[in-house]
């Protein structure tokens, strides 16, 4: 039989904290097992796609397919479809908690960009049979498995004799397995330039360390939801607060036009999750992780802004105010209007002081010290 490795410790914790799993301990191998399958474009319908396809990780698994769109959105198994939104970076989300209301009313926690997956486990079944993704035929996913003899033998080892005898208890498998995976320290290493600093490894240059000091600071409103805890100095920061916000963002009129939307399409967001029944919810997106962000653009749920530069500037024009030289610097022109204006959390958007270009910059170089080390080649490209 194929051997599979002994998950690290990391794995089981983060699924029990994931709620993907119970107190017992992961089947030893079952990452390992979840690493061939992330890889195995034959669970695709046309033996055309895997999870990687999608989730590079030689780019902090995200999209690395420029698709015609910049990376805005994935290309499907058929060639053809493209989805609606841009494909979250995999890494630290073993740490995204399950999706919950809180008493004040606010949504947090999650998988997807409206959080319509409780967890790992629960995301990764989606693409499998998604028509625009991986488009599999569930009843074909037993036989695809049965083409690997290492597959049969290790999930009757590691899941039972039954764990893929039909499509649905396979599809369950599959799922636990790539999960497992993905809860693996490959998937969050904690040893960006900023780690190695708070272990006292590394020494922040000038421009970082202003742009440290800015992040933490009550000058902007950065950290009100790119922290856990906003005190400094805390180690294992996943910089998110894992909050759904509406800030305004501008539809990405070619990645309409590219997959076939109207043009007066609009993605209602958390609004489109099944568990909410809250129209004031339309617009609002789970505030992304920051780490690895300056290696994984485009930016914003669809993808509508290149650089991370541009990302920034975008929150600054709410505190500069409706000044006619305000433009999108990627374009020339004047920010588009939100794709969902009436639930824009204008209140968090407008704390803060604005910030200047030299300012900008220093954030930027902040935030390009939040890149694992394997990722760090990649800055500047």
């Amino acid at each position: 039989m194929h051997r599979f490795f002994r998950p690290s410790y990391l794995c089981a914790i983060t699924l029990i904290f994931c709620g993907l799993a119970s107190a017992d301990p992961v089947p030893e191998g079952l990452a390992d097992l979840g690493r061939a399958l992330f890889f195995d474009s034959r669970l695709s319908a046309g033996r055309n796609l895997s999870c990687s396809s999608c989730h590079d990780p030689a780019r902090a698994f995200s999209e690395s397919r420029d698709n015609g769109t910049g990376r805005a959105a994935s290309l499907g198994d058929d060639g053809a479809s493209l989805g609606d939104r841009n494909a979250p970076a995999l890494t630290y989300a073993m740490l995204t908690p399950q999706f919950r209301k809180a008493p004040d009313g606010s949504y947090q926690g999650g998988l997807f960009l409206d959080g319509r997956a409780a967890n790992l486990a629960e995301q990764a079944r989606e693409p499998l049979l998604n028509p625009a993704e991986m488009a599999l035929h569930l009843p074909a996913l037993p036989g695809r498995l049965a083409e690997v003899p290492a597959y049969v033998n290790a999930f009757a080892a590691l899941l039972g004799p039954a764990s893929i005898a039909s499509p649905e208890r396979a599809l369950e498998s599959v799922a636990a397995a790539i999960a497992a995976y993905e809860s693996t320290r490959e998937f969050a290493s904690f040893d960006s330039k900023y780690d190695r600093y708070l272990r006292g490894e590394a020494e922040l240059t000038r421009e970082e360390e202003i742009g440290r000091v800015l992040f933490f600071s009550e000058l902007i409103n950065c950290n009100r939801c790119h922290l856990v805890d906003r005190r400094e100095q805390r180690p294992n920061e996943v910089f998110t607060n894992y909050r759904y916000h509406n800030i305004g963002i501008p539809a990405n009129k070619r990645l309409r036009k590219q997959n076939g939307r109207a043009e007066n399409h609009v993605d209602a967001g958390l609004a489109n999750n099944p568990a909410v029944n809250d129209t004031a919810q339309a617009g609002r997106f789970r505030v992304p992780s920051l780490r690895n962000v300056a290696v994984t653009g485009p930016y914003m749920h669809n993808g509508v802004f290149r650089r991370l530069e541009t990302a920034i500037l975008f929150y600054n024009r709410f505190l500069l105010g409706d000044e006619p030289n305000l433009v999108n610097p990627e374009t020339g022109r004047p920010w588009g209007p939100a794709e969902v204006p009436d639930t824009i959390d204008m209140k968090l958007l407008r704390g803060g002081q604005p910030l200047t270009m030299e300012r900008v910059g220093h954030l930027v170089e902040f935030l390009e010290t939040l890149t694992d080390a394997r990722y760090e080649h990649l800055l500047g490209d």
